[in-house]
């Protein structure tokens, strides 16, 4: 996999799109959100799920990151949907594989709220409830997460704390410029990141 592509990864409720945001912003990186992609090629996600099922958005979200990934030229930072990496292993011939890459690239970075798992557990749960428009319940939430959680851990990825948004995008655009690809958006002055940015659903 080319090093021109860095992934911020990890579950929903970890700051991925609000990230991906700021980092385009304020530092001109391009940046390419699955979900937005998703939802401005196919349409509305969770009446995409409640028709053909989840199996069915797993796969055409994949064959929609294979599409993108297919047309990038300059570096571009992919933020995936919070459950990307965790579909089931079957999902299709090469799906496996294309998780362990993404895994281990070196620009790919796992955000989490805490590395602590019971932490982790109630600050995703909390984040979540407080989205009206996410049809979901406490319990739902918290299996979720716990199913997850341990998948994201054992990825060999970067991790980086989600707490401040502003701060979290700085780190990421450090993070990412230590690739040669990325190393012209180091020479931009990194503004005040504006942390009333709209958070997606991931």
């Amino acid at each position: 996999m080319t090093t021109a592509i860095a992934h911020i990864l990890g579950p929903g409720g970890a700051g991925k799109s609000t990230v991906g945001a700021l980092l385009s912003t304020n530092f001109g990186i391009p940046v390419v959100d699955l979900d937005i992609y998703f939802i401005e090629n196919v349409g509305d996600i969770s009446h995409f799920i409640r028709t053909y099922g989840y199996v069915a958005y797993a796969r055409k979200n994949v064959l929609n990151y294979r599409a993108i990934v297919g047309k990038i030229l300059d570096p571009t930072v992919v933020v995936l949907s919070s459950g990307f990496m965790t579909y089931p292993s079957d999902l299709d011939a090469s799906y496996s594989e294309l998780v362990t890459e993404i895994s281990r690239h070196s620009l790919s970075a796992l955000l989490l709220p805490s590395f602590e798992t019971e932490e982790c557990v109630a600050l995703i749960v909390h984040r979540q409830l407080q989205r009206p428009y996410l049809d979901c319940d406490r319990e739902r939430e918290e299996a979720r997460i716990r199913y997850r959680l341990p998948i994201f851990m054992g990825f060999q990825c970067q991790r980086f704390l989600s707490s401040s948004p502003a701060e979290l995008a700085i780190e990421i655009w450090a993070f990412v410029a230590t690739s040669r690809q990325f190393k012209s958006f180091t020479s931009l002055t990194a503004t005040t990141p504006d942390q009333s940015c709209c958070q997606g659903n991931n």
